[in-house]
């Protein structure tokens, strides 16, 4: 009896078991290159969930200094001053080869050192926590900062929260997509789904707009990607029907190039070459950053860094109309992919009722004027917020998945494949499975045969790309069909499905049809991702940072109590109107002395454990406490002897 040999090519993550009990709320999280931002679908509203300093966008930075990990926030405010242990633009490494060429055009401007491990970059940190140094994948870091935005969910909440809708761009190849979601899990978090983000925006748009049908473009350009997106809205139900993009182009590429420019100035005004100075670098960044959204309202900034380098005050101005100079190509750049989607739409331009403006750098005028003349004057939409409306999007879609509210039970979202999908043919040849553009989730099959006589095992590499040679696409796998019934060539029938799920995430089967049995085998891994045992780790990673984490605040919040009751105490015996003028100068000395001893204890002790701080505060305590106790216990006698007095006058 002859047998069915069937393989499975598993590009996805190791599979989830999934129930239909769904753990709810299912958060939304936009993870951006640059800002991050979390929302919840809660009373028939999002809720854009604040950071612990009050910021509803969060920065996608983290940083390790010699005694902590810091996240967000805090990462970014001390760049300036540990650049090589900062990392930032971490979504651009993601899911990538080391030999990409956007990998070694950031690693030329990157602070922190990117290094090659198993063909992939990862990222080394030197000198966290007494090791020399560390290696992490950018999975890991992303990761962290999905951690921070569950962190800043689950304090709003006040409860553990499991799920997520996590976005990518939606031109984030399949191994990219992948990476995303073994972030996720490295985070702790279950993601339930990988939403493209201008799908996300356009939900966002479309919550409140049920009646008749709308063709909308979406223009998404944010920190480090940018996406166009074509889709039509119908009475609840969101189809896109064409996308295109570029997955390194975006706000921080405009700001490379200002920077590039003024150290350029400062060469030919100062004879300095400061382009390998990590600490200036990060000193022209932050105030460029400034400038440039600056530039959206005005059309002239002035940038100032007190002492640059050595003495050496900065002071320059910037129009907007250099700013464009410097960046005009780049602007540019967003013209092809919008012709692109147009092209694959067959749409005309006046087709397009609403164009949509998302992310960051949309806000640059030039950017507006660009899509503006593109669509013919067409005045464009920019009635979302393009921080938020990414993150605005997915928490819709979370509640969609959890049911929370009859207002969102209509909507349904048919998203589309960013790029075609299919295999290797004689020649080398792309022969397409899965076209571009076409709706997901999906499954389609298509038939084989051998071009030799006798051939008993085929090769089935698996690709994604829209150039017509395997060579000039994105190689996802290959596996080797064996058991072929040996035969004149092009008689056996082998049938290659393509099966895509809701995430865009991928799996191949490929099966003999004359034969009567069939065998399957799992490929589990990709190269480009990585492996079952690295995401175990990083998981253990991940726990052992919370645990430092956590005693970290805890020394910190030590240290501060013990500064705190110091100060309190200072401006106690100090200030005329609280205890200066009672206190006899012997204890006032006393007092004085202790505090001294206490903050020259803290001087010399920056290293301590909790206890120490906690035990020093005790001691303090033991010498100031009783001398106010008996000050206090005075002034209660004193007011209980002013009121006997007054009653034995009434």
């Amino acid at each position: 009896m002859k047998t069915i040999f069937t393989l499975l090519l598993i590009i996805g993550i190791w599979a989830q078991q999934t129930t239909n009990k769904i753990s709810c709320p299912v958060i939304g999280i936009d993870l951006g290159t640059t800002y991050s931002c979390v929302g919840i679908f809660k009373k028939g509203t999002v809720e854009i969930i604040p950071n612990d300093q009050g910021n509803r966008i969060t920065p996608s930075v983290v940083a390790f200094t010699d005694e902590e990990r810091l996240i967000g926030e805090a990462a970014k405010n001390q760049a300036t001053f540990n650049p090589s242990r900062t990392l930032y633009d971490v979504k651009r490494l993601i899911g990538r080869k080391y030999t990409d060429s956007t990998v070694q055009y950031d690693k030329k401007f990157m602070p922190y050192d990117i290094v090659e491990k198993d063909s992939k970059p990862y990222i080394m940190v030197s000198n966290i926590k007494g090791v020399s140094s560390k290696i992490f994948a950018p999975e890991e870091i992303s990761a962290m900062v999905l951690m921070k935005m569950k962190e800043i969910s689950e304090t709003y909440l006040g409860k553990k929260v499991e799920n997520a809708i996590v976005t990518v761009p939606a031109y984030f190849n399949d191994a990219q997509r992948q990476a995303t979601k073994d972030a996720g899990t490295i985070a702790g978090l279950n993601v339930l789904r990988v939403l493209n983000e201008p799908t996300a925006a356009a939900i966002a748009y479309g919550l409140d707009k049920k009646d008749g049908e709308k063709n909308i473009l979406v223009f998404d350009l944010g920190g480090g990607t940018f996406d166009v997106s074509i889709l039509t809205i119908d009475n609840g139900v969101f189809e896109v029907i064409a996308t295109s993009g570029d997955t390194h182009l975006g706000g921080e590429d405009f700001d490379q190039r200002v920077i590039d420019h003024f150290l350029k100035v400062i060469k030919k005004k100062h004879n300095k070459d400061l382009s390998g100075d990590k600490r200036v670098i990060q000193k022209l960044k932050r105030e460029v950053e400034k400038a440039k959204r600056s530039l959206s309202a005005t059309h002239e900034t002035k940038l100032e860094i007190e002492d640059l380098v050595d003495g050496l005050d900065f002071q320059e101005n910037l129009t907007r109309s250099k700013f464009e100079e410097l960046n005009n190509d780049l602007f540019k750049k967003t013209i092809g992919p919008m012709q692109l989607a147009m092209e694959d739409s067959k749409l005309k331009k006046t087709n397009i009722d609403e164009i949509i403006l998302v992310g960051g750098s949309t806000r640059i005028p030039k950017i507006r004027q660009i899509v503006k003349e593109f669509f013919n004057g067409k005045e464009l939409n920019t009635g979302i917020n393009p921080d938020e409306a990414v993150c605005y999007g997915a928490a819709i879609q979370g509640a969609i998945i959890c049911g929370d509210s009859n207002e969102i039970d209509d909507f349904i979202v048919i998203d589309a494949t960013p790029l075609s999908l299919g295999i290797e043919t004689v020649g080398g040849v792309l022969t397409k499975i899965i076209p571009k553009g076409s709706s997901i989730p999906n499954k389609k099959s298509q038939i084989f045969t051998t071009y030799q006589d006798q051939q008993q095992t085929v090769t089935i590499s698996v690709y994604e790309g829209e150039r017509p040679l395997v060579k000039d696409n994105h190689k996802l796998g290959t596996f080797d069909l064996t058991g072929i019934p040996p035969g004149p060539r092009g008689t056996p029938q082998i049938e290659v499905t393509f099966e895509i799920n809701a995430d865009g995430i991928l799996q191949v089967s490929a099966s003999e049809k004359s034969s009567g049995k069939a065998k399957t085998i799992f490929i589990q891994n990709n190269s480009d991702r990585l492996s079952k045992e690295e995401i175990e780790k990083m998981l253990q990673d991940a726990k052992t940072f919370e645990i430092q984490d956590k005693i970290a605040k805890e020394i910190i919040d030590s240290r501060n109590s013990l500064e705190n009751y110091i100060y309190s105490m200072i401006n106690q015996i100090e200030d005329p109107e609280k205890l200066a003028n009672q206190l006899s100068d012997d204890d006032k000395e006393t007092i004085r002395q202790a505090l001294k001893e206490s903050q020259d204890w803290i001087q010399n002790n920056q290293n301590v454990e909790k206890e120490d701080y906690e035990q020093e505060l005790k001691e303090l305590q033991k010498i100031c406490n009783p001398i106010i106790s008996k000050l206090h216990q005075q002034e209660n006698n004193d007011q209980r002897y002013s009121q006997e007095n007054y009653d034995s006058e009434l």
